[in-house]
């Protein structure tokens, strides 16, 4: 292997989050002021803050999509601030919005084949199980319509769906946000073990159900970061 090859290695496998002196717009309304913090391989970060805070702008600025952005966004070793939303979830990157998003005329199998790579069957395939092994309550409505789900099933629907993006990053807008609190449970259990598998995780959260278990818990208000514990 070469210098340059050992390089590249390096580079692709950091898969560390890096922000410095985000700010975000809504027109002519800044939404985001000079935000700056990072994610490391295998943490997870909880970003708190009362609604209205910037967490769901964040996010969508990390993504690339919502407001209009500036500053720094490194990922992996790579400036990304430049790139198309597509592109950083090719990379990645993978997002789950608050509103979830599902394709709700589909069925739970085919929003979840529908998002899987571009790879052989054998792959997608495998990457399902593994999906329905974290979340074992989709296995039971492969066939139900996604807008026949409780709220909590469809949270746990869109997570799914974007693990089959293999994401290495996952940016959660409010997860456990008005679900009943039994799917609660099973799905900060499934949350927490993605983290011991490896995966990164941003959380936005208000109800403290993850913050317990984070690296960091960051406070946002405002669109400014106030604190970090």
């Amino acid at each position: 292997m070469t210098p340059t090859q050992k390089h590249q290695e390096v580079r692709v496998s950091d898969a560390g989050l890096h922000v410095s002196q985000l700010n975000a717009w809504y027109g002519q309304a800044q939404a985001l002021f000079d935000v700056s913090l990072s994610v490391n391989a295998g943490e997870l970060v909880v970003l708190q803050g009362l609604n209205g805070a910037g967490k769901s702008s964040l996010l969508q600025s990390l993504i690339g999509i919502g407001p209009r952005a500036s500053g720094q966004i490194e990922w992996a070793g790579q400036r990304i601030d430049g790139w198309a939303a597509h592109r950083r979830a090719q990379a990645g990157l993978g997002f789950v919005a608050e509103d979830r998003r599902l394709f709700s005329g589909l069925s739970v199998h085919q929003n979840l084949w529908i998002a899987a790579r571009a790879e052989s069957n054998a792959a997608k395939a495998k990457r399902f199980d593994r999906v329905l092994a974290l979340f074992p309550v989709l296995g039971q409505m492969l066939d139900r319509p996604a807008s026949q789900m409780s709220g909590g099933e469809q949270q746990m629907l869109a997570i799914a769906r974007t693990l089959m993006t293999s994401p290495r990053l996952l940016l959660l807008d409010e997860p456990c946000e008005g679900i009943a609190p039994v799917l609660v449970q099973a799905l900060s259990k499934a949350l927490l073990q993605l983290r011991v598998e490896g995966l990164s995780l941003l959380v936005a959260e208000q109800n403290n159900i993850l913050a317990a278990h984070a690296d960091r818990v960051l406070l946002l208000n405002s669109g400014q970061l106030q604190a970090a514990a």
